[in-house]
């Protein structure tokens, strides 16, 4: 086919693909949407089997915007421009997700904390441990970073916790740390530890109303499933 025939199969491709995001986002495929991210590094060549080999390589969407440019642009066909661009589009996320979080309001409940709390581990490959710090009526004050291990393992030190929650004038606080695969249930170290930490934070006047535990898009409260009693 002439080069000029082959550009303009293309471009009809590219039109219709950005048609049907706009008209229906949530309908169109994984390698759908890393296609149209590819068109803006690629302006010319046919994206759709670029697209392919990413999530073959990296697995899912989460892999391809987790991996390490160095791993990406080993591939054929992928360039520095689309490193960056994947970098770029997981930070705009997490950026957006920090924006949307409305801590104007008190913390009533693990869904009010979820909100506060779940951009912190977006993307997150190590586990972290957060510690949302309230006032006496559970309004927010703040948040900070007290661990991070490995993708197996954070070590929970009350002693950070509390410095944490005093250098804040916090009156109570929620604990929140990730696990990198599997479920976001407790184990049996998660529920010791908490035990532990409530004593030790009771201790200096600080008061732990709940222990949350997150994968992906899913949360898990120690309060709400009955391991922790406030």
């Amino acid at each position: 086919m002439p080069r000029g025939g082959e550009k303009g199969l293309h471009d009809g491709h590219r039109k219709r693909l950005k048609q049907s995001f706009l008209a229906q986002p949530g309908v169109v495929e994984d390698h759908q949407l890393l296609e149209l991210l590819l068109f803006y590094c690629n302006p010319r060549s046919d994206t759709n089997e670029t697209a392919h080999q990413l999530l073959n390589q990296f697995g899912s969407i989460a892999g391809v915007l987790d991996a390490d440019p160095v791993e990406v642009v080993k591939l054929d066909k992928i360039g520095d421009h689309a490193a960056v661009l994947f970098k770029v589009v997981k930070e705009l996320a997490r950026r957006y997700l920090a924006v949307r979080a409305d801590v104007s309001a008190c913390i009533q409940n693990s869904k009010d904390a979820y909100q506060v709390l779940a951009h912190y581990f977006f993307g997150a490959r190590s586990e972290m441990l957060y510690v949302l710090c309230l006032d006496g009526k559970q309004k927010f004050l703040g948040v900070r970073k007290v661990g991070e291990g490995d993708v197996n393992t954070v070590q929970i030190s009350p002693r950070l916790v509390a410095q944490a929650a005093l250098s804040l004038n916090a009156a109570c606080v929620i604990v929140a740390h990730n696990h990198v695969s599997g479920l976001a249930f407790p184990s049996r170290e998660d529920r010791i530890a908490t035990k532990e930490l409530q004593q030790i934070l009771d201790g200096v006047g600080v008061q732990l109303i709940d222990h949350l535990i997150f994968v992906d898009d899913d949360m898990v409260s120690l309060r709400d499933s009955g391991f922790l009693e406030v």
